[in-house]
């Protein structure tokens, strides 16, 4: 846990992008590190743990996290958390929470919100469209040969 809140440290200090550091952690041994980079490569998803996710799948050859431990300095946004399930670490660890980080102007309640909301009540205008011809797609996974599952 030092080292994710080193790292969203050491980003503030450097400049290059929101207090937000994170690691995973299998073994014993940090295997991937990651810092929020949003500003600095302008990709909204470029936060701390997606970006440890992505480095610690490149590093193990795989594109689950089974048997590792996600350390963050903050309590994951809902992306993020999104993200860290689809993953599937054992186990997941935080130091500041949701309430600390929308002290400082990072509030991501409004999207726990929405995610609550019909589809249209959101505040994001969203249609369905094409849904028949969509389905082709998953018709044809449920029998392919080829997929992995996961």
């Amino acid at each position: 846990m030092r080292e994710a809140i080193r790292l969203s440290v050491q980003n503030v200090e450097k400049g290059t992008g929101g207090p937000f550091g994170a690691v995973v952690v299998k073994d014993g041994q940090i295997i991937a590190r990651g810092a929020n980079s949003v500003t600095a490569t302008n990709d909204p998803t470029a936060h701390a743990e997606v970006m440890a996710i992505r480095e610690a799948c490149r590093v193990l050859g795989t594109f689950q996290l089974d048997g590792c431990e996600i350390y963050t300095s903050c309590e994951p946004c809902p992306m993020c958390l999104g993200a860290i399930y689809w993953a599937r670490p054992a186990k997941l660890f935080y130091a500041n929470t949701k309430a600390d980080a929308a002290a400082i102007q990072f509030d991501d309640q409004f999207i726990y919100e929405e995610l609550e909301k019909p589809v249209e009540a959101r505040s994001l205008f969203t249609r369905q469209l094409l849904r028949e011809e969509a389905l082709e797609a998953f018709q044809m996974w449920q029998s392919s040969t080829l997929k992995t599952d996961y």
